[in-house]
């Protein structure tokens, strides 16, 4: 039963999911597969690979959110993880789901809508564009999975975090690779050491969150707009 595992790790939190809860967060499945089929929202096709890999997945990042109500922005949210798993495990979480293409930005609210989620909000705007604009440095946590290599990524996530908040990217084998070219970055736009934070799933390998505070407000010079960044890295 997926109510198992996802209390499992809800518990590392020192939550305990209710029914609705579990109800709601298999009822997103529901509409993610569902929706999936007409168009590209994700590459785990199967109901049980889903209720690891995507609910079970989001709810890893439970020990890292604070205690207290807070702000947080899912950066190319896609079909939703892990910003919707984690609105319906903490509803006193105000969440902003980022995601450009339009498609799937229409799919976000039509779910949030189906699922009741008053806490829930989309932009279909560009991270970069939330960045320069008066969200910027607003966020307590900022979350990203499957957006990008980190030294692009910290680029656009980090300018949204508020100074002593942090971002939590979910990461897979190759950020031993990525890390060392992105310290530079995470540097020059505000960031802390990365701490890396192993994670363990069923069926899952090379799983790691990868925390870096803010230490420092951001330059304004960033995030570069998409255009001038031409697809090269600070």
């Amino acid at each position: 039963m997926p109510a198992t595992l996802w209390n499992h790790l809800a518990q590392a939190a020192d939550l305990v999911l209710t029914d609705q809860q579990i109800a709601r967060l298999s009822r997103y499945l529901d509409l993610l597969l569902s929706a999936n089929e007409k168009m590209n929202l994700t590459r785990i096709e199967s109901r049980s690979a889903a209720e690891v890999g995507h609910v079970g997945d989001a709810l890893t990042l439970l020990p890292f959110l604070p205690r207290i109500a807070h702000h947080l922005a899912d950066v190319g949210s896609g079909g939703g993880v892990p910003g919707i798993p984690l609105a319906i495990a903490r509803p006193d979480v105000t969440v902003l789901l980022i995601e450009s293409t339009q498609k799937k930005a229409a799919f976000l609210k039509s779910a949030i809508a189906e699922l009741g989620l008053a806490n829930v909000t989309v932009s279909s705007l560009r991270a970069e564009d939330v960045g320069n604009s008066e969200a910027r440095e607003t966020f307590d946590i900022v979350t990203a999975r499957a957006v990008g290599t980190m030294n692009f990524l910290v680029e656009w996530c980090l300018p949204l975090v508020k100074k002593g908040g942090k971002l939590l990217a979910m990461k897979g084998a190759k950020i031993t690779e990525e890390l060392p070219l992105a310290i530079k970055v995470i540097r020059t736009v505000g960031g802390g050491e990365p701490i890396i934070h192993p994670v363990t799933l069923p069926e899952t390998t090379h799983h790691v969150i990868v925390e870096i505070r803010k230490v420092s407000l951001t330059s304004h010079r960033y995030p570069r707009s998409a255009t001038s960044a031409k697809g090269q890295p600070l």
